[in-house]
């Protein structure tokens, strides 16, 4: 075996070992699986909200005051392309002939399409992965199926009751908006904590962020409200994640800031999400909240149960 020879056979070793080496999984750094609350847990975080968590909730109900945080479904609003939604009414009594009993009761019907990803809605366990692997290290071979998801889906997730901790960064800014993808660090967290009143973040709690987005730009400029969005980042999901928070939301379409200078696509849902089974709360409407300094509240999550969904619609409600 000639001098050449062994050269060639010797760099393809090594160009086999870079090629070992930078193609280990993104997904296997840092072994993040199986979850703190087991191996076989599909609830995530939700674990955090006991009975005492409820109950601690039930006492934060003085006024008697609701706040309803949900969207309107209609076809006008943005949604993160290609996403959207459709609605036709059907009207079931044009004709005599369709009319129902001696009393002629008449109805109506109605027909929608579209997708669960759009207006406030729920991002569960499904939804976000790091590469091919889930929640609590699911491959998404095992748990996809074209009628949907095996495991990690919102239909096994229970209703939410719990406290609700609202967190006013626009407001702590001085400003009604925060600009377009702006990062939300952990001083900001802290700062605006302090500034409610020495807040304190605790486990089982529902964070959420008023930011100033759907009431500045919802149905106003849907172009600016769907490109980008402020929100927090990476360092602060982490320092969510040590508070072992319930779930994180926001007053806008994705949660996290939009987008990221750095080229990364979507870290605070793999650091929440797949990683620690937190879940986010997009398009949560917080502009009342704000205004009246509701900072801590009893907060109410139901959501459609569509089986095998990775997200769907949720119905949020805080009251005082």
């Amino acid at each position: 075996m000639n001098a050449n020879c062994l050269i060639y056979m010797f760099s393809s070793f090594l160009v086999a070992i870079f090629t070992i080496t930078i193609g280990i999984s993104t997904a296997q750094e840092g072994k993040w699986w199986p979850s703190k609350y087991g191996a076989d847990d599909v609830i995530g975080a939700i674990n955090e909200v006991t009975p005492a968590k409820v109950q601690q909730a039930s006492k934060l109900i003085k006024q008697g005051k609701v706040y309803d945080l949900q969207l309107t479904l209609q076809p006008e609003g943005p949604a993160f392309p290609p996403r959207f939604y459709q609605f036709q009414l059907m009207y079931n009594n044009i004709h005599k002939s369709r009319w129902l009993g001696s009393n002629h009761f008449s109805w109506s019907d109605e027909v929608i399409a579209g997708n669960l990803g759009t207006f406030s809605q729920v991002d569960c366990l499904g939804h976000a992965g790091i590469e091919e692997l889930f929640y609590n290290g699911r491959p998404w071979g095992e748990i996809a199926t074209p009628g949907g998801l095996k495991t990690n889906s919102c239909d096994q997730i229970p209703p939410v009751v719990t406290r609700g901790v609202l967190i006013d960064i626009a407001g702590y800014k001085g400003v009604s908006v925060l600009p377009d993808d702006y990062v939300i660090t952990v001083a900001d967290i802290e700062g605006a904590l302090k500034k409610q009143g020495n807040m304190k973040v605790e486990p089982g709690d529902v964070v959420i962020f008023h930011t100033g987005w759907i009431q500045s730009y919802w149905l106003k400029d849907n172009k600016r409200y769907i490109s980008s969005e402020p929100g927090p980042s990476t360092e602060a999901a982490k320092w969510l994640v040590e508070k072992r928070v319930t779930a994180v939301g926001a007053d806008n379409w994705g949660v996290e800031a939009f987008p990221l200078k750095n080229g990364e696509a979507f870290p605070l849902h793999q650091e929440l999400i797949t990683k620690n089974g937190i879940y986010l709360l997009e398009n949560v409407v917080t502009e009342k909240l704000a205004r009246d300094k509701a900072y801590e509240f009893a907060f109410i999550m139901t959501f459609l149960k569509a089986k095998g969904s990775g997200q769907t619609w949720g119905t949020f409600a805080a009251v005082r």
